[in-house]
């Protein structure tokens, strides 16, 4: 198993297949947010792979994609792949989610999705499930590394396994999380929350898009089940790690001309929803004395946000004004309302408090100073998330091990391994992007470091797996 290695060639083949659904022709950017058309497309494409390779493919009710290769479990040292054999499963039975490529429905989840079946067919106590993967959805006009490649790798190790007929102890899951990136639904980490436990059905309620499409209708779609949508929870105990690759979306690799990063820990997020409120009149009439304008006020806040970040004394704390919107928005008219989205990230949760609550100050005096009414909602409130230390150490010695240069480095964006780590131990792998660009289409790794992350992720799956008991 020391010996097994991806194989690059049909990793990059599988980037640009991936990378024609939603490929706008004009930008080179792909148009991928979640459930529209084209990442409805690609789940199918996904989904076709998973079972050209005989995996247990099911979808859970937040959409989610799970692939599973069943591990030999406790006392079973067959060498043959158990995963090419499946025993008939009974479809009297009621499951939460759907099931793709399996005749008839799975009457126990929790036991048999997560491996507990031997190559007999025969139940028998299992081991827990390693995990691995990311997300397919991109952001508008975004790139074809961002997420994919993480997905992509988790398919290219369920490929070299299969075709090596590799058995492992524990059950492998593959996962392709629904809606992690910022979305016209305004869930992020859709999926990855709701298999934590942190979205329930409630939060679904009368979610719409800025089409007034409904949320519940657009899960259903890619088949989610709303309705029993708190079914998704992952129970802790069928858990025994999560692994994620993912383009590192900075400089610091490449700066440095390491092919792979070690993450040590995920950046909190902290987003709210501002909203400044003036009074509409005449562009002409009104004089610059009797004006409460939303928009220049809303403008002097987002600059006081901005020289806040700058001031502060760690170079990780950063902010960001990324979505505005002014009403009436016509040019012969003063601004009456102003919306924007401020969001802070930091390594700690104090050093985010700190940007928060100095800006809170300041936005508040320019209200007043301006006759404007200021109001805040919070949109998230995500804190930073420390990285598992053994998933950590046999990365750091596999990397030695196969001869990869490797760094230690915090997240500075978030990803579903945040999420997952509150249920089991989790750890990332970084890919160096070249320029630093990501969410553009210029977004671009080197397939040479691709490589060696991905033989990384493979060779640390297998150390895992020999290593945990449990």
């Amino acid at each position: 198993m020391r010996s097994l290695r991806i194989n690059a060639d049909r990793l990059q083949n599988n980037i640009r297949e991936l990378g024609k659904f939603g490929l706008n022709e004009e930008t080179g950017g792909l148009d991928r947010t979640t459930f529209t058309e084209a990442e409805l497309a690609a789940r199918q494409w996904l989904k076709s792979k998973l079972q050209a390779l005989q995996l247990r493919v099911r979808v859970d009710e937040a959409a989610n994609i799970w692939a599973t290769r069943r591990g030999a479990g406790e006392g079973n040292a067959s060498g043959v792949s158990d995963a090419m054999e499946y025993p008939e499963v009974s479809g009297d039975s009621e499951v939460s989610g759907n099931m793709a490529g399996v005749e008839g429905s799975d009457p126990s989840r929790d036991s048999a999705a997560a491996g507990g079946f031997g190559v007999s067919g025969r139940a028998h106590r299992s081991l827990p499930v390693i995990a691995f993967g990311s997300h397919i959805d991109t952001v508008p006009n975004g790139g074809k590394y961002d997420g994919a490649l993480g997905v992509l790798l988790a398919l290219e190790v369920m490929t070299v396994l299969e075709e090596n007929k590799t058995s492992t102890r524990h059950p492998l899951e593959l996962v392709s999380f629904s809606a992690e990136e910022p979305n016209p639904f305004g869930l992020s980490t859709f999926g990855s929350r709701a298999v934590a436990g942190k979205l329930s059905r409630s939060d679904l309620t009368g979610v719409r898009n800025e089409r007034g499409e409904l949320l519940t209708e657009a899960l259903l779609l890619a088949g989610g089940d709303p309705e029993h949508f708190g079914n998704c929870r992952r129970d802790p105990a069928e858990l025994a790690a999560y692994l994620e690759v993912h383009i590192e979306q900075g400089k610091r690799l490449l700066d440095r001309d390491i092919p792979v990063g070690i993450v040590t820990a995920i950046t909190g997020i902290y987003r709210e929803e501002i909203t400044v409120t003036g009074e509409a009149n005449h562009a002409g009439t009104t004089l610059m004395a009797d004006r409460k304008d939303a928009l220049m006020g809303a403008s002097e806040m987002m600059l006081a946000f901005e020289a806040v970040c700058r001031k502060h004394p760690a170079d990780e704390a950063v902010g960001t004004i990324g979505r505005i919107s002014n009403e009436p928005n016509a040019a012969n008219i003063i601004p009456e309302k102003v919306v924007f989205h401020l969001e802070a990230r930091g390594e700690t949760r104090q050093r985010i408090q700190e940007l928060i609550e100095t800006w809170g100050e300041q936005a508040q005096a320019i209200a007043g100073s301006r006759g404007l009414l200021l109001e805040r909602r919070l949109i998230l409130d995500q804190a930073p998330q420390p990285m598992d230390a053994l998933i950590m150490d046999v990365s750091a010695v596999q990397a030695e091990a196969l001869g990869i240069s490797a760094l230690h480095l915090g997240s500075m964006a978030g990803h579903d391994a945040t999420h997952m780590a509150s249920l089991t131990r989790a750890g990332m792998l970084f890919v160096p992007s070249l320029g630093g660009k990501s969410h553009c289409p210029e977004e671009e790794s080197r397939i040479a470091d691709i490589e060696k992350a991905g033989n990384l992720l493979l060779q640390s799956i297998l150390a895992l797996d020999e290593q945990l008991s449990r």
